[in-house]
């Protein structure tokens, strides 16, 4: 039984522009990226659909929470990394390692 392939939506989303941009017929881009051409028409329809959503103001709010959110995670897990070095180093320097 074949393994599903998984993708990034990065990767989808170029393969839904070379698709939009019609510079190459589909069945170029599916023999290019090894796709099946209904899932590019799929991706395609997708990227077209939820274009508008790039535009709106409320999204772009929401990105720029999700962005300060995850700079304060990464900020705590810094802090974290920090923290457990510092008490590694002080086993080691305790238990003469």
């Amino acid at each position: 039984m074949k393994k599903q392939r998984t993708f990034t939506p990065a990767f989808k989303a170029k393969v839904a522009m070379d698709a939009i941009k019609g510079v190459k017929t589909i069945e170029k881009i599916s023999e290019e990226y090894e796709i099946h051409p209904t899932q590019i028409h799929k991706w395609k329809n997708q990227a077209i659909n939820n274009m508008a959503t790039i535009f709106d103001k409320n999204d772009i709010g929401q990105v720029q929470t999700l962005k300060e959110a995850n700079e304060k995670k990464e900020q705590k897990l810094y802090g974290e990394i920090g923290r457990l070095t510092i008490e590694n180093n002080w086993l080691k320097k305790t238990l003469g390692e």
